[in-house]
């Protein structure tokens, strides 16, 4: 074990176990470390939770795999302040086109979104995984590689696992939680016994990266149906794409990778557009499962991205839901671990468990029309699908779809909401917004600032609207309101941070607070650590109402009876 990660453990015993394995202790262990298991890391490091994160492989893997980066993740990595090297790494697509022959039946541009990111990123794995590893070497941690999970024990208490390293050597680890992220072939949830429901598509897949001459725009994606089958071809810049095409089931058992010219035999007879193929850089076969867990939590162990669902890649969702995921849970572990209720940790399946399900089907929707070569379903994809596209509604809910910028919580167990006039409701993704700074824990400074600059992934935000130059009479009546949560911020350990903010002149077009936010003032807008909205509603009538709901979930049970002594 590395000394970075000795300090990410509680306590390292080198006494003997009843196997002779060394025996260590830490809060959380996280099991492999892909795009998952890496975010999940950094956020508990951020929240400065002991962790262990390790991987079986001794190396990260050089495949480029997963490419896609939805707008949603840019904004999640913009608050981890790590979206800059990523978006230095790849490439930008602003649009996408599916063709039907030579005719293109559908076309879905990315800039209206209402983002920073009006496009769909594209970067090989092997390299948002860098990032994420880069940014928690940042924090003292790295991931623990060549070791493996050989088998665990969970009660009501704790978590034994039995760990084997690459030299051969065996550990024995008590942790307080384990989270499974060791993909699709899960140790963890094979443990479990958890089911695995789903199905496994017929069709087999090739994918390469290689290089394309050609005069159709860089920085849009392709999908091609045609008689022959389905082709998808995705700009990675620098005149390199990613080809995926379905393929016969002999093509999909050749136990060879996709050579060249198999690739080119596939464009010439799909695409009718003239194209020239360069040399393969990484190729592989796959077959889609459609399948995800029952549950996410089964105790102490809680499963996460591909350990947890699987599906087609259409749409580039699964690396996103997984990371998305990984945030979600990791700042309820840091709590629960603070004294927070446990069963803050059962919001987790509540809130993620619909949201994949709708990934399944959504893809496997979408993997099927694309496949489709004749009968009804056919004229359907062909003559329909462009109709309802050219809707101005239907468009836009498809490009925030994609994005995941439509993804919410709403109505799920963590929403205060009361009614305001207009604006992002509580469950809702928190939008971002240029604010004159009134108050905030380093008094007016800054001056001015977008709301993912003040706000710290680490903890809650609370941000007061207020009408800009706010007479001192009515900043002394929310003085009480202010005051319970500054208690309540004091409990918290430094996660709690209030912000007074108001309405600011427009800078570089960017969005106002009124915009996302509604006009009424003064409100107040609880964001949670991951970027979504606990709870909204008007200062002077919902604010003991809040602080109620916020210390029955959120905060330590000692501190909340602290809080409610006179």
């Amino acid at each position: 074990m590395s000394e970075v990660s000795r300090a990410s453990s509680v306590s390292v015993e080198q006494g003997a176990a009843a196997n002779g394995a060394a025996r260590s202790q830490t809060d959380v262990l996280i099991v492999g470390a892909g795009p998952t298991g890496l975010t999940a890391a950094l956020c508990l490091a951020r929240w400065r939770v002991p962790f262990r994160l390790i991987d079986r492989a001794t190396h990260a893997a050089a495949g480029s795999r997963a490419i896609g980066v939805q707008a949603r993740t840019l904004e999640l990595f913009e608050q981890h302040r790590i979206v800059d090297a990523l978006l230095a790494a790849g490439h930008r697509g602003h649009a996408g086109n599916i063709m039907a022959g030579t005719r293109r039946i559908i076309r879905i541009d990315f800039d209206p979104l209402d983002s920073r990111y009006p496009f769909l990123f594209f970067a090989e794995q092997s390299v948002t995984e860098r990032v994420l590893t880069e940014a928690l070497a940042a924090f003292g941690h790295a991931p623990e590689r060549g070791v493996e999970l050989v088998d665990f024990d969970a009660d009501g208490t704790s978590v034994s696992a039995h760990l084997r390293h690459a030299d051969g050597t065996e550990e024995n680890l008590d942790a307080a939680w384990l989270i499974g992220t060791d993909g699709a072939h899960s140790t963890v949830r094979h443990q479990l016994g958890v089911r695995f429901e789903g199905e496994t598509f017929e069709q087999g897949f090739v994918l390469a990266d290689l290089r394309i001459e050609w005069d159709l725009p860089e920085d849009e994606f392709h999908i091609f149906l045609s008689g022959e089958g389905l082709t998808a071809i995705f700009p990675l810049g620098g005149g390199r794409y990613r080809l995926i095409a379905d393929a016969t089931p002999e093509a999909a058992s050749n136990p060879e990778p996709p050579t060249l010219d198999e690739c080119r035999s596939i464009v010439s007879a799909r695409v009718r557009h003239a194209a020239t193929l360069g040399g393969v850089e990484w190729s592989s076969r796959f077959t889609i499962n459609s399948r995800m867990v029952s549950a996410l939590r089964s105790g102490r162990v809680l499963l996460a991205g591909d350990a947890a669902h699987v599906h087609s890649p259409a749409g580039a969702q699964g690396m996103n839901t997984g990371i998305q995921e990984a945030m979600n849970l990791a700042w309820k572990l840091a709590l629960v671990q603070r004294g927070a209720p446990d069963k803050l940790l059962d919001s987790y399946h509540a809130e993620r468990h619909p949201i994949e399900r709708d990934v399944l089907r959504q893809t496997a929707f979408v993997t099927r029309m694309g496949m489709v070569d004749h009968g009804w379903m056919l004229a359907l994809r062909d003559r329909l699908a462009p109709l309802l596209t050219a809707l101005g509604p239907v468009r836009n809910a498809a490009r925030r779809g994609i994005s995941e910028l439509a993804v919410h919580y709403r109505r799920g167990p963590l929403c205060f909401d009361r009614l305001l006039d207009g604006g992002a409701q509580a469950g809702d993704r928190a939008p971002d917004a240029y604010v004159e700074v009134l108050d905030g824990p380093l008094g007016k400074v800054p001056s001015h600032a977008r709301l993912f600059d003040l706000h710290d992934p680490a903890g809650f935000s609370l941000f007061v609207l207020l009408e800009p130059g706010t007479p001192a009479t009515q900043l002394k009546m929310l003085g009480s309101f202010i005051e319970s949560f500054k208690g309540l911020a004091d409990k918290m350990e430094g996660a709690l941070r209030i912000w007074q903010i108001a309405d600011v002149a427009q800078r570089n077009g960017g969005p106002q607070l009124s915009d996302g936010y509604g006009q009424s003032r003064p409100v107040f807008f609880l964001w949670r650590p991951d970027g979504y909205i606990a709870a909204r509603g008007r200062v002077g009538v919902d604010g003991p109402a809040c602080l109620a709901f916020f210390m029955k979930r959120f905060a330590p049970a000692a501190k909340s009876e602290e809080l409610r002594q006179p």
